[in-house]
């Protein structure tokens, strides 16, 4: 169906301030959410509490709001402009949490306004951890052992009867605020009481932990038709129990069979058919268990998220513009591909390069904070590499970290011996996977450092290749470096800069910059199509490698 024409004004609401967990990445959504909605002659109104994002900037919307994310600042907007729909899936947990509190008080149904984009009952299946899991069971999609304690008393006796390691989750939460891992019956009080009071329905979900189970994470888009697209599939490098904003991400998943992407496919979309009576995105996480592929439902964010502005970059499918329009009443093979501009939007992008996601964390800022990274998100932001292969994309992605690392490495500055390592690594810190690669380099088996951690052995091995080719560069020199070392060490992403510092022969970056022209060894540029070539990408979206076909 076209256009619902009777829309002519939409209120967006904002994420809030900008605090750990919920960002610029909404900011983005937002951003796109208005550009879309203007595009069709629509009116937008937005508000937010925070002026510095590009969201409040005066070209976004046409009438923007620094007022408090509440009620009563809905109210006075109401008052003051005539809205026919109100947004509530770009500003995070904090709008969902919005519209919910609005609706209670009957502020929409008072006036006469539509929530698009997602409905109550929607946000009340996803957000209520007991509905949520008595909605799977009716599905027949398995979940973990659980269930709902809205008293420490209540926690406690669950805790008994579930027994440890336990994962505390609480409702109307984002980025973990509030949830934790307990082992033991020590732990367990300050763990309900917090979460408890963290949840602003005073509820917690006290579920059996699945420690070591491999995490993935589906954005998915549905309009009006009920047509449900798969946008991207992300793999969490660290393995369950760290929160996925804290954890290195990668799409497409490297690790998935196809077997266990079709049962999570099958799962993600009947979910997504029966949420709610609206069109727009969500993101759904799995948990799988890496000895029998058992899969188990997580949770559901129903509404564009964090994870949605990477998948937008990662993919070059624009979610919240095409989410944006679904709302109004497009279906998706109405919409253009903003890749092709010929072929309709109701395609799932395929990929033929790798994105790997780093968070950045600034502990160095909060001095006696605790560094343990766990289900509640404590990084600042993150940094996005792409490149043909993990490799190439991980040590691109470490470059631009501005913590010193050049690559995959703190080149010289390593003094842990490989037993002291291989302990290190037990514990999911921000600096692990530089470790990791410091333990494969002293020595650590491959089989050690996936039972010290967890993390599958496909990635290890990545990072075993990225070693080897290091121990080969530090035996040349750089007037004997062979071409074919020069080739490999470019493929798997190691910088000029990265390679002088191996070689330890005095010779900078620009040397090694010469030396690689000398060879004919040369920087591509690859676009970002999304079609994997089928069709002719229109996008001005490019990344760097050093494609083989261009170096022999």
């Amino acid at each position: 169906m076209p256009k619902d024409n009777s829309i002519k004004t939409v209120l967006i609401i904002g994420s809030g301030p900008i605090v750990i967990g919920q960002a610029c990445e909404f900011d983005y959504s937002g951003t796109q959410a208005a550009r879309s909605l203007r595009e069709e002659g629509i009116k937008v109104i937005l508000i937010n509490s925070n002026p510095a994002t590009i969201m409040t900037d005066p070209m976004t919307a046409d009438k923007i709001y620094l007022l408090p994310l509440t009620v009563e600042s809905i109210e006075k907007i109401i008052e003051e402009n005539e809205i026919d729909a109100v947004l509530g899936t770009m500003g995070g947990q904090t709008a969902l949490n919005l519209c919910k509190e609005a609706d209670e008080l009957g502020v929409w149904e008072k006036n006469n306004i539509r929530l698009i984009g997602v409905d109550i009952k929607a946000i009340d299946k996803a957000e209520d951890r007991e509905l949520f899991r008595e909605w799977m069971i009716q599905l027949g999609i398995p979940v973990a052992p659980a269930r709902v304690a809205n008293s420490l008393l209540e926690g406690k006796d669950i805790a008994q009867q579930i027994g440890y390691p336990l994962v505390i989750r609480p409702s109307f939460t984002l980025g973990g605020s509030g949830g934790g891992l307990v082992y033991s019956k020590e732990e367990l009080e300050d763990a309900l009481d917090r979460g408890l009071k963290a949840s602003p329905m005073h509820e917690v979900l006290v579920e059996k932990a699945l420690m070591g189970w491999k995490e993935f994470e589906l954005e998915l888009l549905r309009d009006n038709n009920d047509n449900v697209i798969i946008i991207c599939t992300v793999e969490n490098v660290d393995p369950m129990g760290v929160h996925t904003g804290d954890s290195i991400t990668v799409a497409p998943s490297m690790t998935l069979s196809d077997t266990a992407f079709q049962k999570m496919r099958n799962m993600s979309i009947s979910v997504m058919r029966d949420l709610g009576n609206f069109a727009g995105g969500c993101n759904i996480q799995f948990a799988l268990n890496p000895e029998n592929e058992d899969i188990i439902i997580i949770e559901i964010n129903p509404r564009v998220s964090r994870s949605s502005a990477l998948a937008s970059k990662a993919t070059g499918y624009p979610i919240a513009k095409i989410a944006t329009k679904l709302a109004i009443g497009y279906n998706l093979d109405e919409l253009k591909n903003q890749i092709t501009k010929v072929t309709s939007a109701y395609f799932e992008p395929a990929l033929d390069y790798v994105i790997v996601k780093v968070p950045r964390w600034n502990f160095d800022k909060f001095k006696g904070a605790d560094d343990t990274l766990g289900l509640q998100m404590k990084s600042v932001g993150e940094v996005m590499g792409i490149g043909r292969s993990f490799a190439e994309a991980m040590q691109k992605a470490c470059q631009s970290l501005e913590n010193e690392a050049v690559g995959l490495g703190y080149y010289g500055k390593s003094v842990m011996h490989s037993e002291a390592l291989a302990e290190y690594i037990k514990t999911p810190k921000w600096d692990r996977i530089f470790r990791i690669k410091d333990a494969l380099m002293a020595g650590v088996s491959v089989k050690r450092i996936r039972e010290n951690t967890g993390i599958d052995r496909w990635f290890i091995y990545q990072i075993q290749e990225i070693c080897d080719c290091e121990k080969e560069i530090a035996k040349a020199s750089l007037e004997n470096f062979p071409k074919s070392l020069m080739i490999r060490a470019k493929l798997l992403g190691f910088s000029d800069e990265q390679i002088a510092r191996i070689l330890q022969d005095g010779s900078t970056d620009e040397d090694i910059y010469n030396r690689r022209k000398e060879l004919g060894i040369h920087r591509v540029y690859k676009m970002v199509d999304t079609c994997s070539a089928e069709f002719q990408a229109e996008t001005p979206y490019y990344y760097s490698t050093f494609e083989s076909d261009n170096l022999e």
